[in-house]
């Protein structure tokens, strides 16, 4: 619910609040005064686009303020809107308010604002949205658009669940057959690729290189080159080492191991602590010149004998620099070449076994499409005779009781150039749109015995307001989980008066038994039966917004009575008004 909303440099207004209270508010005015403004607020907190315009002459920024309580919304409202503000890290007010606001500057960007933290105008427009629902003459507008029949249609009947089934089978049908319409189209050009993954794959297997196989063979290589002088040093320092020379000992050479063997038992024979330790230090010292001289005995051990071993690592090395002189800087990326083509190749079979498989798969899942499709036109087709009748008993409630309303569900059909029609059982090739496939239209005839036309072309500007909020009504009532949302009507009752307003007002306040309902009129018929009056009043610099009680509103009725004003006959005439409109109000 919406308790309070301040505005600041909009339009007329230089600073107002107004307060709404529970049920029907009302808010009247002369015109140019600044209803309007009001009305703007709560589309600018609905996430609507900031016009600097809008900014009043003379103020750097206009500033919109809302304050709204959630106790009182249906369950799946309410987590909703727990969710909404979780994920914005907004927080409640200290009484468990929340607080939006928007700003709109007059040379800049708008900012937006959801329980202390400035958030995205969109997400300011999410969480509002599920608290606001605003009506006014743009929305009679839209109601002649098919899309916005089809969506009040899907609203009264609750297709969510079965459009969301039908738009993942869609999607997966148009995937499969947008992939096989190229497969055919690119047939050749696919085949083409294909043999030249499948050549280099082949000549990358005939040289079946391993990772990091080139760099093995750079040093390999390097080693082969100097492969006389790498054996003259390995066995120089063997012998010096271990004192044998080629195959065996030598009795000419003293070796560095002897050597230290005598040092290490002269030194430990002796009872000084100093040498005894020096002789330790040997002791480790013997242990890493075996281990060195044992190595280097392998390392001359593993040297090729000869120089083919040279020309085989070079021929090697030539098969590799082929590849990664096509394929890739090194060897592992020929190999990460290679695994790119063998997974592109799986999906380049443009055979004929290939083809007909996909194309098995399209129908398959086209089959599963037109299943879905159907369930979403069943579920319409059902919900437009309840719909229809509900809203032909409500506006014979509006003082059009020879009018008729009725809602026509017809298959969507599809185009000449259609890019993917939907081919129904019946043979009907239908447009599969994101809303399914079927067109919605509200016809009206306003007197009984009228042939039905559609709405768009049938209806005044007075009918089709009274078609709105019947519409509305019946909608509301439909949604068990609409509790504690807040219904705006900007003018619904245009074009309407005598015995219609009257009507209109009885509606509306019923309606607010359930809901919060803010409406904006002209007529004193439906300002009569508000449970707060608010009014906008225009002072000497900007007009300010005024709750109403008791002789303010006698007097404000009168004056919206064709300019009565404050005359004894405006007054009665108020008083006579607002006594039927509060006792009709408190009829069960």
């Amino acid at each position: 619910m919406l308790t309070e909303i301040r505005i600041e440099a909009l339009g007329a207004i230089s600073a107002a609040t107004a307060e709404f209270g529970r049920g029907l508010t009302v808010l009247t005015g002369e015109t140019g005064t600044g209803k309007t403004m009001v009305v703007t607020s709560l589309h600018l907190l609905g996430g609507a686009r900031a016009d600097a315009s809008r900014v009043r002459s003379g103020s750097a920024r206009a500033v919109v303020e809302g304050r709204f309580t959630t106790t009182e919304l249906g369950d799946g409202v309410s987590e909703r809107v727990d969710g909404i503000l979780e994920a914005s890290g907004a927080d409640r007010d200290d009484d468990g308010s929340v607080i939006a606001a928007r700003s709109v500057s007059k040379d800049g960007p708008s900012r937006a604002y959801l329980g202390g933290r400035s958030v995205p105008a969109k997400s300011l427009a999410t969480f509002t949205t599920e608290l606001l629902a605003l009506h006014g003459q743009n929305d009679q507008l839209r109601l002649m658009r098919p899309d916005e029949q089809r969506g009040a249609l899907d609203r009264y009947v609750d297709v969510t669940g079965l459009l969301a089934k039908y738009r993942k089978l869609r999607d997966e049908w148009l995937t499969a057959r947008r992939d096989l319409i190229d497969r055919r189209n690119r047939a050749r050009d696919l085949a083409l690729e294909a043999d030249r993954l499948q050549f280099g794959l082949g000549e990358i297997d005939a040289v079946a290189p391993e990772a990091g196989e080139d760099d093995a063979l750079v040093a390999d290589i390097r080693r082969l080159s100097e492969l006389d002088a790498l054996r003259d040093a390995a066995q120089t320092a063997r012998a010096a080492l271990s004192g044998e020379l080629g195959d065996g000992p030598s009795d000419d050479a003293a070796s560095a191991l002897d050597s230290a063997a005598q040092a290490k038992s002269a030194l430990s024979a002796t009872d000084d602590s100093v040498l005894r330790a020096l002789g330790d230090r040997l002791s480790e010292a013997l242990a890493v010149i075996g281990d060195v001289s044992g190595e280097l005995g392998d390392y001359l051990s593993e040297l090729p004998s000869d120089a083919s071993t040279l020309e085989s690592k070079l021929a090697r090395q030539g098969e590799l620099r082929n590849l990664t002189r096509k394929y890739a800087a090194d060897i592992d990326g020929v190999l990460q070449w290679a695994a790119d083509a063998r997974q592109r190749l799986s999906q380049l079979d443009v055979s004929e076994g290939a083809l007909a498989e996909l194309q098995k798969q399209v129908d398959e899942r086209h089959d599963k499409v037109v299943l879905a499709a159907a369930e979403v036109t069943k579920a319409r087709t059902k919900a437009s005779k309840s719909l229809a009748k509900a809203v032909t008993t409500e506006l014979a409630g509006l003082a059009m009781g020879g009018a008729g309303f009725s809602i026509a569900v017809s298959p969507l059909e599809a185009r000449a150039d259609d890019s993917a029609p939907l081919t129904l059982p019946d043979g009907t090739a239908v447009h599969a749109g994101h809303d399914g496939v079927d067109a919605v239209e509200f016809g009206f005839t306003p007197h009984s015995g009228s042939d039905v036309l559609p709405l768009a072309k049938s209806a005044s500007g007075g009918e089709l307001s009274r078609v709105m909020l019947a519409l509305e009504v019946v909608l509301v009532a439909s949604r068990a989980n609409s509790m504690g949302t807040t219904m705006v009507f900007d003018e619904v009752d245009a074009g309407v008066g005598g015995r219609a307003a009257v009507q209109i007002g009885k509606r509306l306040a019923r309606l607010a038994r359930t809901h919060q309902v803010i409406v904006v009129t002209h007529l004193p018929q439906v300002a009569a039966y508000g449970d707060v009056h608010l009014v906008v009043e225009s002072g000497p610099k900007s007009s300010r917004v005024v709750r109403l009680e008791d002789d303010d509103r006698v007097a404000e009725l009168a004056r919206m009575l064709a300019g009565l004003g404050d005359t004894d006959s405006g007054r009665a005439h108020a008083r006579e008004l607002l006594a039927a409109a509060q006792q009709e109000h408190a009829a069960p």
